[in-house]
């Protein structure tokens, strides 16, 4: 019967090797290396099984921790665990990749283990230029990052040590060749984004382009097959496998590969060596130069690590794109002969690579679903109006619509009238106006529904009183922006993080056509609206990389109950039909401002004639009547009367 023992059974290579480990019939037990906090993602593992046992422990421990005598005899010993991160910085990857190790085989020591098998990387070449055989190590190169040089000390150290020992080198490892699982963005996914970007162009618009080097790609179940087969075969110690390709895939090919499954353009034609050795000097020189010149002005070097931030790119990575290493894998090669373990082309797996990143791994998958269909919409003020006409016609769309008002009671008729037409809602009662309650409203429903694509903040009151009468009524300013101003921003900063996580979000703000037309009695009313719409166009110039955008829907006069009181007759008023349907544009079509053309042509003859229009409102405010309680028992002369005085007002204090 056979022991194990691993280091790093959770990670990427580690959970494939364990479970082919546990599966072997001569297997009876494998321990594996935990963190505290990671027992659970090796319980995972361990599910049908007994023969998994975590051992708690951590690499940067002396012996990691771990009393080798309580654990039987160790046959073979596996040492994943490391940092594979360029971004990572020295003191990281030396605490990891290098006493790590050393821990590793003072433990291995300890427990008198039969065979140390220390997973390397091709990164022990550096800057290496030509073949770099299974039998090289220590050639005179050198490294171009912590990584490179602490993956080449790791190594020193196992090959100085008294143990038997196998070494295996994978190079660039990316998904698996038949799922495309993949755990995290590295190497050539860096650069999906753009490649799918590029498929909006004609997929038969032939590219050109320098010879740009060339790099080395292999998928991560051809490494985990053939590492479990080589460990148990007869080697001697010292034993060195490169899991590599043998021929360098060029970067263009790369390119090539993925812009096929993603639909775009290929590189046809690749320029000779000498004008691309030309042209990529040229371009190198020209891009330390422009780099050297952005960093001489202050802030530069940030802004330019900004730039690659927002493109995805990290910084440290560029300089690694390609190598001049070619890895030798004869000895590989011949080991696995009979195995019918077989490295396979990219170009034969890249479509699944491509598909499970897009599902899974692309920052930009969220927002890549076009309509409402399958999409979290939340709608404020659902319970009557707008907010009720908005969600049931995004509901119609195929949206999963959270209703939020204060009147539980009608929140459960719109939410059952939804479902009973087959669509899917959820009512969540809360008062705007109430900080704590929208907190523990964002706390449910990021929990009970994971994440809200889209907000509508529609939930809102009107005030139509004039200046005049309000000066002793401060409050109803305060009122009027706790409902339309500062709960829709509460709620949207709550929302926010799980947004920008995601890089998906669009937030719809009900606003007024009346900021189009400074319709007087409204001050308050307009002014906590016009509040809330610069809210929204400012912060969306700030989460526009994050994905998060904004709408502003200026809306018409609408009959609703919360017109009801100020008694509006003869004047032209939308229906909450035609009002949802704005909002639902808004969502599909997400402008930065909505607006009728009505309202753009107030603005225009305010922008054209601003006295001429600022009269006409004067006069249109004194000829109709106030409709604010206390005003009622106030005098009201006939239309044409109040025109007149108004008119007699305005021309005898502009001679004044």
């Amino acid at each position: 019967m056979t022991t194990y023992f691993v280091t790093g059974a959770t990670g990427f290579l580690g959970k494939r090797l364990v479970a082919r480990l546990l599966r072997r019939p001569e297997t009876s037990a494998v321990y594996a290396l935990v963190r505290e906090t990671s027992r659970e993602r090796l319980a995972v593992l361990a599910e049908g099984t007994t023969k998994l046992h975590p051992v708690v422990g951590d690499l940067t421990e002396p012996r990691l921790g771990v009393d080798a005598a309580g654990l039987p005899r160790l046959d073979h010993v596996v040492h994943l665990a490391a940092v594979y991160d360029f971004t990572a910085d020295e003191e990281a990857n030396r605490r990891a990749n290098v006493e790590g190790t050393r821990h590793l085989l003072a433990f291995a020591a300890a427990a008198e283990a039969g065979l140390v098998h220390h997973v390397s990387s091709i990164a022990v070449a550096g800057d290496h230029a030509g073949r770099f055989t299974e039998a090289d190590f220590d050639l005179g190169q050198r490294f171009g990052s912590p990584y490179h040089a602490t993956k080449f000390q790791a190594e020193k150290l196992v090959r100085e040590q008294s143990l038997p020992y196998r070494v295996y080198r994978p190079s660039a490892v990316v998904g698996d060749s038949r799922t495309g699982e993949m755990d995290k963005i590295d190497g050539p996914y860096y650069f999906l984004p753009a490649i799918s970007r590029l498929a909006a162009l004609p997929r038969r618009l032939p590219l050109a382009a320098p010879d740009l080097g060339a790099t080395n790609l292999v998928p991560v179940d051809y490494v985990v097959e053939a590492m479990e087969f080589l460990m148990h075969r007869d080697a001697p110690s010292g034993a060195t496998y490169h899991l590599a390709a043998a021929r360098p895939q060029s970067l263009n090919s790369v390119y090539n590969a993925f812009a096929r499954v993603a639909g775009g353009p290929t590189v046809r034609a690749v320029l000779p060596a000498r004008p691309s050795n030309v042209l990529r000097r040229a371009g190198t020189r020209l891009a330390h130069a422009a780099a050297a010149g952005i960093d001489r002005v202050p802030g530069g070097r940030a802004t330019r690590a900004a730039v690659l931030e927002e493109l995805g790119v990290p910084l440290e990575v560029l300089p690694h794109l390609s190598t001049e290493v070619v890895f030798d894998t004869a000895r590989t090669t011949t080991a696995l002969f009979g195995s019918g373990i077989q490295l396979p082309e990219l170009r034969d797996y890249a479509a699944p690579l491509h598909r499970y990143w897009r599902a899974h791994l692309d920052p930009d998958r969220a927002r890549r679903t076009h309509g409402l269909a399958g999409r979290t919409v939340l709608v404020t003020g659902s319970s009557s109006g707008i907010g009720r006409a908005t969600a049931l016609a995004v509901a119609r769309k195929g949206a999963k619509v959270i209703l939020v008002a204060r009147r539980a009671d009608e929140l459960d008729d719109v939410r059952g009238e939804i479902t009973a037409a087959g669509g899917v809602a959820a009512a969540y009662p809360c008062d705007l106006t109430d900080g704590d309650a929208v907190d523990a409203l964002v706390k449910d429903v990021l929990s009970d529904h994971g994440a809200v694509d889209m907000l509508v903040n529609n939930a809102g009151r009107s005030i139509r009183r004039s200046v005049s009468l309000s000066t002793e009524r401060f409050h109803d300013y305060e009122r009027t922006m706790a409902v339309n101003y500062f709960g829709p921003v509460r709620l949207i900063l709550g929302l926010l993080p799980s947004m920008s996580e995601r890089r998906f979000g669009h937030v719809v703000n009900v606003t007024t056509m009346g900021l189009q037309t400074d319709t007087p009695r409204f001050s308050a009313y307009l002014a906590s609206k016009a509040a809330l719409e610069e809210f929204g166009l400012a912060a969306g110039r700030e989460t526009l990389s994050d994905g998060v955008t904004f709408t502003s829907v200026r809306m018409p006069l609408v009959r609703t109950p919360m017109i009801a009181p100020t008694g509006y007759r003869g004047i032209p008023s939308s229906s909450p039909e035609r009002a949802a349907g704005l909002v639902v544009k808004a969502l599909e079509e997400r402008p930065a401002i909505l607006s009728l053309p009505e309202g753009r042509a107030a603005e225009l003859a305010t922008l054209v004639a601003p006295r001429l229009s600022r009269f006409a409102a004067h006069l249109a405010y004194s000829a109709t009547r106030e409709s604010a309680p206390e005003a009622r028992g106030l005098p009201n002369r006939p239309a044409p009367a109040a025109v007149v005085a108004a008119l007699t007002r305005v021309i005898w204090r502009s001679r004044a």
